[in-house]
């Protein structure tokens, strides 16, 4: 008995074989509602059933504000080192792109203030897109005589790690969970109250001196911290994970 395929199903049934082929890159935008509608002259209702269908089979994801996308594996960053969001990108072959939505010097945070023993600070807030969809909302905070020298053109292009006039000895990076407020949500293309990543970097020079304070706010979805774990043999401190004597604090 021959029965007669549902236009929606056809949509995506194509839209499955392309994104096979690689038509489309992992995590990359594809054409908005209206442009495969008329593409394939149907109805925004029929090509958005079809998107669904494919949401539920995993291959593609939508973001509030920023359309339709290709569902991608979340980028792995590795814990061992010291290393930037662009240069994880760039080792997991996908395109990194910063958007600077705020730059100029601010009242240091309390914590901020603490850190860094300055109370007037360069605040540089970024969003960062891989492959054209936003994945992080990165805020760097940086003393006022080091930041003195940067524009806004030069953290649009490059990391503060490779712009800043000192030697750098190292970080230490706390990660926490959250639920996206409304400024990130926005930002991130999440519902307000998505489950996020929150980490926070202090990044010190040879002396051991806050040099940089950062706080990145990343989608559960969207990374994943990897740590090679060696076997306990009573020796060694346990670097990778602390337990909080007060959760709260």
């Amino acid at each position: 008995m021959f029965v007669r395929a549902i236009r929606y199903q056809q949509i995506a049934e194509d839209l499955r074989n392309r994104l096979a082929a690689g038509e489309f890159a992992d995590g990359g935008v594809l054409p908005s509602e209206a442009e495969l509608s008329e593409g394939y002259s149907a109805s925004r209702v029929t090509v958005r059933r079809s998107l669904e269908l494919l949401r539920a089979e995993g291959l593609v994801e939508s973001r509030q504000g920023f359309g339709w996308s290709v569902s991608a594996e979340p980028l792995r960053a590795d814990l061992s080192r010291l290393a930037t969001i662009d240069a994880q990108l760039a080792a997991a072959g996908r395109t990194s792109e910063r958007r600077i939505v705020g730059f100029g010097f601010v009242e240091a945070p309390p914590r901020v203030r603490d850190l860094l023993g300055d109370r007037t600070v360069l605040e540089a807030v970024r969003v960062q897109l891989a492959d054209g969809s936003p994945m992080a909302r990165v805020t760097v905070w940086c003393p006022e005589v080091l930041g003195a020298s940067l524009s806004r053109d030069d953290v649009a292009g490059t990391s503060f790690l490779e712009q800043l006039a000192v030697d750098l000895g190292g970080a230490t990076q706390t990660i926490g969970a959250a639920a996206a407020d409304e400024s990130d949500g926005e930002l991130l293309g999440e519902a307000v109250g998505s489950p996020v990543l929150v980490v926070e970097r202090i990044t010190r020079n040879t002396d051991g001196r806050p040099v940089l304070v950062s706080e990145h706010v990343i989608p559960a979805s969207q990374m994943r911290f990897v740590v090679d774990l060696p076997v306990d043999d009573g020796l060694l401190d346990p670097t990778g994970m602390r337990i909080l004597d007060d959760p709260d604090a």
